[in-house]
């Protein structure tokens, strides 16, 4: 299962790129607005069928774990192993608007899991108003990529090699996307699941099983969307993967879970909620105030040590 699942998320990440930026090509959209919605929604798929299927069997913790562990592989991870790869340039509009509010996400989540809020009976629990507020603000920010994509309708990336080949089919280029995001999910399932039996089989706790090995398993999507899409030259696709997957996990993923059952934090601490608000002010800082709104080398391999300890702090108290 994880030889099976890392096979289809490779080969579903690297068809979905080649379908979504031929459909941005042909109607006009940037590879950032397209990262933001249709390849995010993609690649948070697994996060949502594992966060809502664990909310249904009452495995609160397993389902924000899950949600905290990958919004935090996605920047430390995801991010640091692209730019080491490729360094990322981005552009000013998404260091000042995108970018805060993945800050502004995980801030309300760290809220939320602080202490009672909106009148839920648990002092540490999303309940289902906390849930239907993260689905509006996930209403507000569709709301706001759209509106951003009227006011942008032409790519504002240089065209590049790919771009320069004949144009695919619109029937081809949405039978790409549509192939490429089942390859993601069934092969992030599979990975999780082969994952998940061997954790549980050491003993290790669902807390520490959804911050780490669920949590890396579901964003196999983004880290291989993301290294494929910098390679060939969509540095805004791969950027605003990140960016829209994080903000969906929160908004959408929480929201929809909270609102079918309320969710407990359980042992996801606030230590791991300051975890994730650090990695996301990170990541708005070397984004912008270093190198020109470029993540380098240096700064990849930075993002991917702090994540690297973070595992090993798990590990040691888990």
């Amino acid at each position: 299962m994880l030889v099976g699942g890392l096979v289809l998320i490779l080969a579903g990440a690297n068809v979905l790129t080649d379908g979504s930026a031929s459909v941005a090509r042909r109607w006009g959209v940037s590879d950032l607005v397209i990262g933001l919605t249709v390849v995010a929604f993609g690649t948070s798929a697994p996060e949502l069928v594992i966060s809502l299927l664990s909310a249904i069997d009452g495995s609160g913790e397993l389902a924000i774990g899950n949600v905290v562990g990958s919004n935090i592989f996605n920047i430390l991870m995801i991010i640091g192993v692209t730019a080491m790869i490729r360094p990322i340039k981005v552009g000013k509009s998404l260091m000042m608007s995108d970018i805060p509010l993945v800050i502004v996400s995980s801030l309300a989540l760290l809220a939320m899991g602080s202490g009672p809020w909106l009148g839920d009976s648990s002092p540490r629990e999303i309940g289902r108003i906390g849930g239907i507020l993260l689905l509006l603000f996930f209403a507000i920010f569709m709301r706001y990529t759209f509106a951003q994509a009227r006011q942008t309708p032409v790519a504002a990336e240089p065209p590049t090699d790919t771009a320069a080949k004949k144009e695919m089919p619109l029937w081809k280029a949405a039978l790409w996307i549509v192939g490429g995001l089942c390859g993601l999910v069934f092969g992030g399932n599979w990975f999780v699941e082969g994952a998940s039996g061997i954790a549980r089989g050491l003993g290790v706790s669902d807390a520490v099983i959804g911050l780490t090995i669920v949590a890396a398993g579901t964003s196999l999507p983004e880290l291989a969307t993301s290294i494929v899409s910098a390679v060939k030259g969509h540095s805004g696709m791969a950027v605003g993967n990140v960016i829209g997957s994080n903000i969906f996990n929160i908004f959408m993923v929480l929201g929809v879970s909270a609102t079918v059952t309320p969710l407990q934090f359980g042992k996801i601490t606030e230590t791991d909620l300051l975890v994730l608000t650090a990695a996301s002010l990170l990541f708005w800082l070397f984004g912008w105030f270093f190198r020109e709104r470029t993540f380098t080398r240096t700064e990849g391999a930075i993002l991917t040590a702090c994540y690297i300890g973070y595992t090993a702090f798990l590990i040691m108290n888990g």
